[in-house]
C-alpha cells in the first residue's frame, strides 16, 4: 500500500454523531474531528431521527435523509456548507 493509500484508508470515518451543538466524526485511527452544528445548515434543521440515519462512505459520511454529504477534507479543511452563519 502506498503512503497515501495509508493515509486515507487511517483518515476514514467510522462513526458520526450530533448533538444540538457539535458534529463528532470518529476517523478509523482513533482521531475524533468536532465541528459547529451551524458550519451545515441542512444538517442542523433535520431532525434527530434524520442525523441519526447516517452511512460512512471511504472518504465522509452521509445523511440520505436529507441527502446530505460532508467529507473528512472539508472538515480538516474547516470548510463550512454555503450559507452557513454563526448563531
Amino acid at each position: 500500500m502506498t503512503t497515501l493509500q495509508t493515509e486515507i484508508e487511517e483518515a476514514r470515518p467510522v462513526a458520526a454523531q450530533c448533538d444540538y451543538t457539535h458534529l463528532n466524526v470518529v476517523l478509523q485511527d482513533g482521531r475524533v474531528l468536532r465541528t459547529p452544528m451551524w458550519w451545515y445548515p441542512r444538517l442542523n434543521k433535520a431532525t434527530t431521527f434524520e442525523r441519526g440515519q447516517v452511512e460512512m462512505s471511504p472518504l465522509g459520511v452521509h445523511w440520505p435523509a436529507i441527502d446530505e454529504n460532508i467529507s473528512v477534507a472539508s472538515i480538516l479543511r474547516g470548510q463550512q456548507a454555503p450559507g452557513a452563519r454563526a448563531p
